[in-house]
């Protein structure tokens, strides 16, 4: 043992003779230099290894102006910086290295202390799986041109509706080994997928805003995602492709920017002129129908009617006016001038279209909305149908074009048009209204306590099941809630487009008066158009959908159904390219809003809440035989005597009229087999 460390100490004695004999200009160099030999380490001769002939060579003696330059010039060099001193160069197999680290990560089941969701836990493990644990924002320990072009995309998602700070990027350059590397990997990976996410379903679940909405949410993959990225020449891009693809969400994006870039300031689009806006209708008698009067033509220049201005006889064009601007200031509409009209036309200005937020953030959530609806809106031939519920309108389009437009009549605030998406299956001509529930409990049976004539008088009928629940209905007509036209497309919550014999309330600016469901302006119009796209073959017109009135319903099934979407769209950008604002008519905007807002409902936005079943649909039960009770007559229905609704409701005895109706239409007429909204 002596003997080897003996031998090895010759052997490190002569390599420092040789490596003396070939740096004397070195040592001459450093001959004014203190003596730093004591604050080198000497080698420890019990722990160093055998020497070979590699390790002894001799390297290759160079001129003495060339040896001693580098000496030189490193005494005339500043100091190394850090940020350089970071992009020094990894160590060789760096990639492997961090691979080996996120493989352990994985099979060790940490990986959720990096990436967040379950589902979006389980595409990581697939992707680094299926790609040998290779990093993909890294390579040989620096970010790489992938990871670069992410990081600066994230930066400014803001121009599409997200924030950046949602986004966090990790410090690469502060991770020096492959554990920190691993770890700055998966936290970026983990920042990608909640992007994507956020990108193409939203950052808000439509279940946080209300229980009335319901869409089929379609998250993209986490895997896809990053193989999109791994596959794509351009990172940007790949991203992008996350956001609607619909040019009305595209629309909304171009504003945002130019919002931002005016400081928030929206131009006013230019107002009509009306050249009798000052004009002062003097007050006196009621103004009708056929009359003259020195006011009338005060009245006309004022409601600008064309014609004669001077003209004093009250006609059917003063008339049409008067009842147009009653019906706009929601005054009783009979198209007479009294003091109530003459008053409003001497003060009441007409109603504008205002956002009910900072413009910047209305458009922000309504582009948010935009990532609840599908990817494609339309069937194969991109034949569609858009309810806008706070413009009021519905528009039916055609190759993704617009291709016919209505007024509509939305529900009231308090019985809100739900937001979501289905297939209109068929035409129902001469439909029967069969009568919710909730209006059979809090409208019609105190109607009926009141006056027990209520129902008969105004068409409707009564009937009681077995089990006691109470229906009413109204048949086909003229008169019926529904008019003689429904537009089915089956949804969960039991609403439809229809007719409605109330035609005055189109003439109002502001249309929200149903219980739900959406009351067409033009609707045997709209059958038209629906059919054309639908049938063209079939021919159908106005005149031949009326030629099918009567007291039977009529089923026109669709053999390619049209997509119906129920939107909420505040803030749009016209045919003209111009943007449009709308009041908030149901608060969804200021529910997102407070949402986006609020950093403690913002952390769990996403996540979707059960609602409680709606009480207000549960079937009516009284007593069986309170209306009459199901017989053995071959099954019809049969009513006797004995204590009536009011007896066990109101406990008193009540003279309440027996309803028989004429044949079992109800259910079987409903496109749900049960009731509808109107």
């Amino acid at each position: 043992m002596k003997s080897v460390r003996f031998e090895r100490l010759l052997a490190t004695t002569a390599f420092g003779l040789v490596l003396a004999v070939s740096t004397q200009p070195g040592i001459a160099q450093q001959a004014d230099q203190p003596n730093v030999e004591a604050a080198v380490p000497m080698p420890d001769t019990d722990q160093l290894a055998p020497l070979t002939a590699e390790d002894v060579a001799i390297p290759a003696a160079q001129p003495a102006e060339k040896a001693a330059a580098p000496a030189a010039k490193q005494d005339a060099a500043p100091a190394a910086e850090p940020a350089k001193a970071a992009q020094a160069p990894a160590p060789a197999g760096m990639d492997s290295q961090v691979a080996d680290q996120l493989r352990d990560i994985i099979n060790s089941k940490h990986l959720d202390r990096y990436v967040a969701r379950k589902d979006e836990r389980a595409g990581a493990e697939r992707y680094y799986k299926a790609h040998d644990y290779k990093p993909l924002w890294t390579s040989d320990g620096h970010l790489n041109a992938r990871a670069k072009a992410a990081i600066a995309y994230l930066g400014q998602v803001d121009t599409v509706g997200l924030d950046p700070q949602d986004y966090a990027v990790p410090d690469f350059d502060a991770a020096k080994t492959p554990a920190e590397l691993a770890a700055a990997e998966l936290k970026f990976t983990n920042s990608v997928l909640t992007y994507a996410r956020n990108a193409q379903i939203g950052r808000i679940h439509f279940s946080r805003v209300g229980a009335d909405i319901s869409f089929k949410l379609d998250p993209p993959d986490p895997a896809k995602v990053l193989d999109n990225l791994t596959d794509s020449a351009d990172t940007a891009k790949a991203l992008d492709s996350y956001n609607p693809p619909q040019a009305g969400f595209k629309a909304l994006r171009k504003e945002l920017a130019e919002l931002r870039a005016n400081g928030g300031h929206v131009a006013k689009p230019k107002e009509e002129v009306n050249p009798g806006a000052n004009v002062h209708v003097p007050e006196g008698p009621i103004l009708r129908l056929g009359m003259k009067d020195k006011r009338v033509p005060a009245l006309r220049k004022r409601l600008n009617v064309a014609g004669d201005k001077d003209s004093t006889l009250y006609d059917e064009a003063v008339a049409e006016a008067v009842k147009t601007f009653q019906t706009e200031a929601d005054i009783d509409v009979d198209g007479n001038a009294g003091p109530a009209t003459v008053r409003a036309l001497n003060g009441q200005k007409r109603a504008e279209h205002r956002p009910s937020a900072n413009p910047i953030d209305t458009i922000i959530v309504n582009m948010e909305r935009w990532r609840w609806l599908p990817r494609k809106l339309g069937n194969e031939d991109d034949d569609y149908v858009v309810v806008n519920v706070p413009d009021y309108t519905l528009t039916l389009y055609h190759h993704n074009e617009p291709y016919w437009k209505t007024k509509i009549v939305v529900g009231l605030p308090t019985k809100m048009t739900p937001m979501t998406s289905a297939d209109m299956k068929f035409i129902t001509v001469n439909p029967t209204w069969n009568v919710p529930p909730s209006i059979i409990e809090n409208e019609y049976l105190p109607a009926l306590q009141q006056d027990p004539d209520a129902l008969d008088r105004i068409g409707l009928k009564i009937y009681q099941d077995r089990d006691g629940t109470v229906h009413v209905y109204q048949p086909p007509g003229a008169a019926n809630a529904l008019g003689r036209i429904r537009f089915n497309f089956p949804n969960k919550f039991l609403v439809y487009q229809h007719d409605t014999p109330d035609k005055y309330l189109f003439k109002r600016e502001r249309r929200a008066y149903s219980h739900g469901c959406m009351r067409v302006e033009n609707p045997l119009e709209y059958g038209t158009k629906l059919m054309s796209l639908e049938d063209p073959a079939a021919h159908y017109t106005p005149a031949k959908f009326e030629s099918m009135f009567g007291k039977d319903e009529i089923n026109i099934n669709f053999k390619h159904p049209i997509p119906v979407h129920l939107t909420y769209q505040t803030a749009f950008v016209d045919q003209d390219g111009k943007l449009q604002l709308r009041d908030d008519v149901y608060g969804r905007d200021a529910k997102m809003i407070a949402i986006l807002k609020s950093p403690s409902e913002r952390k769990v936005a996403d996540i979707a809440v059960e609602h409680a079943p709606n009480a207000s649909d549960k079937p009516v039960r009284l007593p069986v035989g309170t209306y009459g009770a199901y017989g053995d007559d071959g099954g019809r229905y049969a009513y006797r005597s004995g204590p009536t609704f009011f007896d066990f409701f109101f406990g008193s005895p009540s003279q309440q009229p027996v309803y028989r109706p004429r044949a079992f239409i109800g259910p079987r007429a409903s496109d749900n087999g049960r009731w509808s909204r109107r």
